[in-house]
């Protein structure tokens, strides 16, 4: 492949990736934990669109444990991202010849 073809695809790349960064802020994901009793809601972009707590929890004494709910439930939210982010990525690059380990911003 010669760096004419290899511009010209990273050209078509870079293109990709901008239609993938506003797609990525369209797709929401939901985090839970606690069984449901916390959910966070964010987008492909790591936007927190929403935070959902069970009345149960709203309890003087259960404020630690609410908290560390929330902290669960916005890490698997932005794992989920992640996950949507790297997949959406890896259709973009595929064929591309980048370096091993090379990863792109999203």
């Amino acid at each position: 492949m010669n760096i004419a073809e290899i511009m010209k695809q990273a050209g078509q790349m870079q293109a990709k990736m901008a239609d993938v960064q506003q797609a990525l802020e369209a797709v929401l994901v939901t985090g839970q934990a606690g069984g449901g009793l916390v959910k966070v809601t964010m987008t492909g972009k790591f936007t927190v669109r929403m935070i959902a707590i069970d009345p149960s929890l709203l309890k003087a004494d259960e404020k630690e444990i609410l908290e560390d709910l929330i902290l669960t439930a916005l890490a698997d939210a932005k794992s989920k991202a992640e996950a949507v982010a790297a997949e959406q990525m890896k259709a973009i690059t595929a064929g591309l010849p980048l370096p091993p380990g090379m990863k792109l911003p999203f």
